[in-house]
């Protein structure tokens, strides 16, 4: 019996590695709820859709941020508060 790795989120992928997407978590904003939905809206219209596979690309200097991802052809910086809304399945 096969077991797959934990779901985790996607800014905890090593650098170099290939994951696909499972889920966009909607944002959680204290001010406004809805900032939290545009913000999972706003990846998901990048491409960071379930079943879609990226690759985390490089960390940036000091403090890892910003983080860079492959999904497609294209290639994404994001914040790792950005990053963390996104659950992925490392492969």
């Amino acid at each position: 019996m096969t077991h797959a790795a934990p779901l985790i989120t996607l800014d905890a992928l090593t650098v170099g590695a290939s994951a696909t997407v499972v889920h966009i978590a909607p944002g959680d904003d204290a001010h406004d709820a809805h900032d939290g939905a545009t913000l999972a809206r706003r990846l998901m219209e990048l491409g960071f859709v379930p079943g879609e596979k990226i690759r985390m690309l490089k960390r940036g200097m000091p403090g890892g941020e910003p983080l860079a991802i492959k999904v497609g052809n294209s290639t994404f910086a994001l914040r790792r508060f950005e990053a963390a809304l996104i659950s992925i399945q490392p492969e």
